[in-house]
């Protein structure tokens, strides 16, 4: 924090692009329904959400970010996001710094950065705003392009001055008071406002009474909850939040908790925050103050102290974590204090995004369960999303992904790290497999190296992965190259550590689902066991000219995972769509090229092989209707090698 002194129409997809459905229904007439939420939160605004937490007397805690420096530090914020995002924080924030083009489309900007949190990562979001440097209208541009990126909440703040003091600004705003006034009048009720409060008052207020009284303004003005600067000792907070509640100040206070992680770290937030640290604590950093270890132990002590006496005296409704874009100290500190909560129940099968008009989103193709940020992507465009059921399938306008540049869309595995998983010259296509293999198997590679992700699949493998990982590594290592696969479950309960997700009491089900590569060869040997199961297995075969081979009906998608639940209609999250495939069969294909063959040089053989399965094999997904029963998947696949092995009649 930075100082300052004050029913989707239609049966299918309704894309913004087309207007209107293409079913041949009306709104009136469409058959999908409106489902029930799973998770009642995705609706919520962030004070509900507090003021629910409030009531129950359930402690949360919050995380802040800054933008980073680089393109490289974009991608790697966005993965962190990811990771802590496992622990369930209420929110996340994202400073804003007026040197770095906070409100561009840059990837380093504030504006992109807390866009990108909200919509790719499924966070509830506060963008930080400042007074500094801006115009009346330029605020209002960025409010209003904040809105259009799903943004819903503002931390108003005046802004640190550019040089040793404030200067007027001209057509701007001098005061965050100002600002807050400005939102409301422009924008009503649509952010919840947070404003800054500084427990030993303001450096530049003329006292901590008058800072007080400008605080109390910044409520008055709008504002919904507070978050306190950087303090060291709980007396400071307790202090400060009687003397708020005596000048009639009620809303939430949460207490800002900055980890002591290094000592130039340390200088450098006290000296932007204008704070004198206790005795006691240089007393003890001095001298090791070049053991980062060392220091970071003690900082992670000194919090959780701190913290512990800030919840036992029940006046820290949660508590709110400066992280440095850190992740370390401040998962050992929330871990410590039973804060830090790995639920491994979902809402839904896929990572949800936090964008206001997602919120009914219930139903996607499983095709990119390992790609959600693409899949959020290549949707962003479309005014309304499926809720409920898919609907008759009519051709949804997935965006062209050709931006594989994006930062949230890249690999985060440095190119040197994926050639040492990956390999650094293949010789066959018999090699790639092996990487396929080692990725199933997690065991190391013969260079020693373990395969962490592939094009398709940018994290470790999914925990049901594990109920069938012998029967993966066997058709891997025999050229079927899967990406994308799921047990088939006959109502586990939604609790599954696994399987499950959704609310408590309910049942979860799944049919067996296997998508591959494969070369041609095998597809033509597939093609003839498939006869056989007709009946029980739907399936669709392409290759990256868009020859189509399939036994499903036509425009008609297949629930292939479902949940049922008390007081709620049957949610059927993800379905096998033949349209959206076809849209989902580029992406397939370009990953091969854009985030594996570009790691070779242009002529060499690596390319070449993978230019070769670019442009020759085929794309599979196999559907075992039967889920009741054990999944035929895999006999499938091992008849198909069957009559590949036998001798060819003369």
């Amino acid at each position: 924090m930075v100082n300052e002194a004050q029913g989707n129409s239609g049966p299918g997809p309704s894309p913004h692009s087309e207007g209107s459905s293409s079913g041949g229904e009306s709104s009136k007439d469409s058959s999908r329904c409106s489902t029930p939420g799973l998770d009642t939160e995705r609706h919520d605004r962030l004070r509900e959400k507090m003021r629910r937490r409030i009531e129950s007397g359930v402690k949360w805690f919050s995380l802040e970010f800054f933008p980073p420096r680089t393109n490289e530090g974009a991608v790697n914020l966005i993965s962190r996001f990811d990771r802590m995002a496992v622990g369930g924080p209420l929110f996340i924030d994202v400073t804003w710094h007026p040197s770095g083009d906070p409100g561009s489309d840059r990837d380093t900007s504030s504006m992109k950065i807390a866009g990108t949190a909200v919509n790719y990562c499924g966070l509830e979001t506060i963008l930080h705003m400042t007074c500094c440097c801006q115009s009346r209208e330029e605020i209002t541009g960025h409010l209003q392009k904040a809105k259009q990126l799903g943004l819903k909440n503002i931390l108003a703040l005046r802004g640190d001055p550019v040089g040793d003091e404030w200067e007027e600004q001209e057509r701007g705003f001098n005061y965050a008071t100002d600002l807050v006034k400005h939102i409301r009048s422009e924008f009503g009720d649509y952010f919840d406002i947070c404003v800054a409060g500084y427990p030993k008052g303001h450096p530049e207020a003329r006292s901590f009474e008058a800072d007080l009284n400008y605080l109390k303004e910044k409520v008055s003005a709008g504002a919904d909850f507070i978050i306190t600067q950087l303090f060291f000792e709980a007396e400071t907070f307790f202090h400060f939040v009687k003397a708020c509640t005596k000048i009639g100040i009620t809303c939430p206070i949460l207490p800002g908790i900055f980890p002591i992680q290094g000592y130039h770290s340390l200088r450098q937030l006290v000296k932007l925050s204008k704070l004198e640290v206790p005795q006691e604590i240089k007393d003890v950093v001095e001298p090791i103050k070049d053991n980062d270890a060392a220091i970071r132990n003690y900082g992670i002590e000194l919090a959780v102290n701190l913290c512990q006496e800030l919840l036992a005296s029940g006046m820290a409704p949660g508590l709110h974590f400066y992280t440095l874009n850190r992740e370390v100290a401040t998962i050992e500190i929330l871990k410590r204090l039973g804060m830090w909560i790995e639920d491994p129940r979902r809402p839904l099968p896929w990572a949800v995004s936090a964008h206001p008009k997602r919120r009914e989103e219930d139903v996607r193709p499983i095709f990119w369960a390992s790609r959600p940020k693409s899949y959020i992507y290549r949707t962003q465009e479309w005014d309304e999303f499926p809720n409920g059921r898919w609907g008759n399938s009519a051709s949804p306008a997935f965006g062209e992904l050709k931006d594989y540049y994006l930062f949230y869309l890249k690999s985060k595995t440095p190119k040197e790290e994926l050639l040492k998983m990956w390999g650094e010259e293949l010789t066959s296509e018999e090699s790639v497999f092996e990487v396929f293999a080692h990725y199933i198997s997690g065991e190391p590679n013969q260079n020693g190296y373990k395969v962490t992700c592939l094009p398709w699949n940018d994290d470790p493998l999914a925990a049901e992965t594990s109920l069938m990982k012998d029967e993966l590594l066997q058709v891997n290592r025999q050229g079927i190259l899967t990406i994308n696969s799921q047990p088939n479950i006959n109502g586990k309960p939604s609790s599954d550590p696994i399987v499950g997700w959704g609310p408590s009491g309910g049942y979860v089900f799944q049919k067996a689902y296997l998508e591959f590569f494969t070369s041609r060869e095998t597809v033509e040997a597939l093609l003839q066991v498939l006869k056989r199961y007709e009946l029980r297995v739907n399936y669709h075969i392409v290759d990256v000219k868009g020859e189509n081979i399939t036994n499903a009906p036509e425009l008609q998608p297949n629930a292939v995972t479902w949940g049922i639940f008390p007081g709620r209609e049957v949610i059927q999250p993800t379905v096998v769509d033949p349209i959206s495939f076809m849209f989902w069969k580029d992406e397939a294909f370009g990953l091969w090229i854009e985030q594996w063959g570009k790691l070779y040089d242009e002529e060499s053989p690596s390319r070449m092989i993978i230019q070769y399965i670019h442009d020759n094999y085929f794309l599979v997904n196999l559907v075992d209707n039967e889920f009741p029963l054990d999944n035929c998947l895999w006999k499938v696949v091992e008849d198909t090698f069957d009559l590949l092995s036998r001798p060819a009649p003369e």
